[in-house]
């Protein structure tokens, strides 16, 4: 029996490196494309022992070195890009380089092969923007308010027109991650809070009262193998939201749930921030279509992280410039 196998663009990221790592323990080949944007590559090195990983420094704009790579592949998942609000708006012609102009030519690529069967884009629960006071569907209407989504929300609409492919194709909208990855991200709110609540930091809030969706990284992994093992029928040319209606918070009750593991928190709230986003999504099309179920909760990510935290107490000033600030000059 031919061993089942995946290709992971953007897979030495906060998210991709948990999806590769998840992966591989489920027995796939995984091949790994990233450049490498944060200068990220020692985080790979134990997943270099494995046999069954390969791993590509390509940039997804190298059209003919991607374009053999994907002649011999036939799962692909797209995670590339530059990820987030701020990034994308400090490097917004990089931006519009890799996340529009980039992933539209691969996926353009993936059509002219007759050997790919599922592509998988990861799209943003950011597509929603500003939401009416109630659970957003996939049907909902799309307000994007910043650079990223906006991207997100064009490539979007080129997968959902797209006719006569060889492919299934699936939009998955993720919420806003949390929890511990080989490529650790504190610039995400959780993580975020948890970190500078820990360090003894005034934690500045702005707008307490605006809500976000949330999902625990490893949960992102388990729906992007949940799509795969499903059938073509279920998958093709469907948009999920990814993640949990029990886990839209408002930033004030994750700051009220992260206070109870950190003693005296010092924390102000604030008014009139720059992130405007306020939205609560449903998450009831995955559950109900997939049989999916995120299994961990806002709690398990807070204490997940204190403890590696805690552990890591001799780089504590390392620690607190992981995220999504700066990349590479050699990559623009």
């Amino acid at each position: 029996m031919k061993k089942k196998s995946i290709l992971i663009l953007g897979g030495a990221g906060y998210i991709g490196t948990v999806t590769v790592d998840f992966f591989l323990k489920k027995k796939y080949k995984v091949t790994c494309i990233d450049n490498l944007l944060y200068g990220q590559k020692n985080i790979l090195r134990s997943f270099k022992k494995n046999k069954n990983f390969t791993f590509l420094n390509i940039d997804l704009r190298e059209r003919k070195k991607i374009d053999k790579v994907l002649s011999q592949e036939s799962n692909i998942l797209i995670l590339a890009g530059l990820v987030g609000d701020p990034i994308t708006k400090k490097y917004k012609k990089l931006s519009h380089s890799i996340n529009y102009i980039g992933i539209k030519n691969f996926i353009l690529s993936c059509r002219e092969k007759k050997n790919i069967k599922r592509l998988v884009f990861v799209s943003t629960c950011s597509n929603y923007g500003i939401g009416e006071k109630k659970l957003l569907s996939e049907k909902a209407k799309l307000k994007p308010l910043s650079y990223y989504s906006k991207q997100k929300v064009m490539i979007e609409k080129l997968l959902i027109k797209m006719k006569k492919t060889n492919f299934t194709s699936t939009i998955l909208r993720f919420a806003t991650a949390f929890g511990l990855s080989p490529r650790m991200r504190f610039d995400l709110t959780i993580n975020h809070f948890v970190k500078s609540l820990s360090d003894g930091e005034t934690l500045k809030i702005y707008d307490p009262k605006t809500s976000r969706p949330y999902c625990h990284v490893l949960d992102f992994a388990r729906a992007i193998n949940k799509v795969f093992d499903s059938k073509a029928e279920k998958v093709d040319k469907e948009v999920f939201n990814v993640g949990d209606n029990k886990n839209n918070f408002s930033k004030k009750k994750i700051v009220e749930q992260v206070s109870k593991y950190i003693s005296s928190p010092k924390i102000l709230f604030l008014k009139k921030g720059v992130d405007k986003r306020d939205y609560t999504v449903d998450f009831m099309k995955i559950k109900k279509k997939l049989n999916f179920k995120t299994k961990y909760s806002i709690n398990f990510g807070i204490k997940e992280v204190l403890n590696y935290i805690e552990k890591n107490k001799k780089i504590k000033k390392s620690l607190k410039h992981l995220g999504n600030f700066k990349i590479r000059n050699s990559v623009t």
